[in-house]
């Protein structure tokens, strides 16, 4: 997870690879099907030490990281379904 957190932190310009609160845009509390399907890889592979809920602005980061990664390297915007 400590890859994960300096990767979110490099993304959201945090050097500090600390965690912040809230959506970063979007719909604001709303989860679409990526960042629910990371809250379920976390709570799988993470032995009951993650708690999705509290890890919500880092994982946001992440899923936000990676659909600007799908964009450019398609040239496609995500469907709607997958995205805020």
């Amino acid at each position: 997870m400590d890859k994960l957190k300096d990767l979110a932190g490099k993304v959201g310009g945090n050097s500090s690879g600390g965690q912040t609160t809230g959506t970063t845009g979007g719909n604001p509390g709303q989860e679409d099907y990526l960042d629910k399907g990371l809250d379920g890889v976390e709570t799988k592979f993470g032995g009951g030490k993650i708690d999705p809920a509290k890890q919500r602005g880092m994982n946001e980061k992440i899923t936000d990281f990676a659909r600007d990664k799908f964009e450019k390297s398609t040239g496609k915007d995500v469907p709607d379904k997958f995205s805020n």
